[in-house]
């Protein structure tokens, strides 16, 4: 069965990374749920996508520039009142689930890793006695090389899109990938084309894909032989993945 895995916590149905949406997303029938983690300047971890504040808040500036509690005076946009999470908050909303946690450690409004992040993150998910079904993420080889030096006992996924191909080459890349980490999720639009040759690189227990948001498209990656799924729209792929 592939594994369905609601992206930023079901962002096309509830504001994305927002308490809202993480507690929906626990209430559906789902294997998994994702969401993206940044560094403050005062060590707070936040959960939010982007490295500045511009695209899903009514503030602007880079998220790394907040003092410690100033997220809580920060405003998501479509939601009067929901501010942004931190990482603490995310945990104890999952706590009482099953559910996988795919925890991405995003980089700086620069694009640079947030130094220390991977073991902050690890002992966070230590003391919530949630490591062993967490999975730590990330888009730079140097952060999953981190997390495997800091955190050798928390799995690793790493995210590949057209940016990495470009990077690092795809054969390449994918086998570099390999060696520092457990799950590899593919960008459909990388993953479609060049299926064969990917899978014949990544054993499909290890492969996944993002993010497949229509009937059509979800439809079509739930009849491949995927480790999981990774979807703004978890209710439709459920209910697809039930019929």
């Amino acid at each position: 069965m592939v594994h369905i895995i609601g992206h930023r916590g079901g962002r096309n149905l509830w504001i994305e990374n927002s308490i809202e949406g993480f507690r929906e997303v626990a209430k559906l029938p789902v294997e998994g749920v994702e969401f993206d983690v940044h560094l403050t300047r005062d060590g707070e971890m936040l959960v939010i996508h982007d490295p500045t504040l511009d695209r899903t808040t009514e503030c602007s500036g880079p998220v790394a520039f907040l003092a410690a509690g100033e997220n809580l005076e920060v405003r998501l946009k479509g939601d009067a009142g929901a501010t942004i999470p931190t990482l603490d908050d995310v945990l104890d909303i999952f706590a009482g689930t099953a559910l996988e946690l795919h925890v991405e450690l995003k980089a700086d409004h620069e694009g640079k890793p947030y130094p220390g992040l991977e073991a902050r993150a690890a002992a966070l998910l230590d003391e919530k006695g949630m490591s062993d079904r967490s999975i730590l993420t990330s888009f730079h080889t140097e952060v999953l090389a981190e997390i495997r030096r800091a955190a050798p006992h928390i799995r690793t996924l790493s995210s590949f899109d057209a940016k990495s191909a470009d990077r690092h080459g795809l054969v390449e890349g994918l086998e570099r990938m390999l060696e520092l980490s457990d799950v590899i999720a593919i960008e459909k639009g990388v993953l479609a084309p060049h299926w064969e040759r990917i899978t014949e690189l990544v054993p499909l227990d290890r492969l996944g894909v993002w993010v497949p948001n229509d009937e059509a498209d979800i439809s079509y990656w739930l009849g491949k032989p995927l480790r999981q799924l990774t979807t703004d729209r978890p209710d439709l792929a459920v209910a697809l993945r039930g019929a």
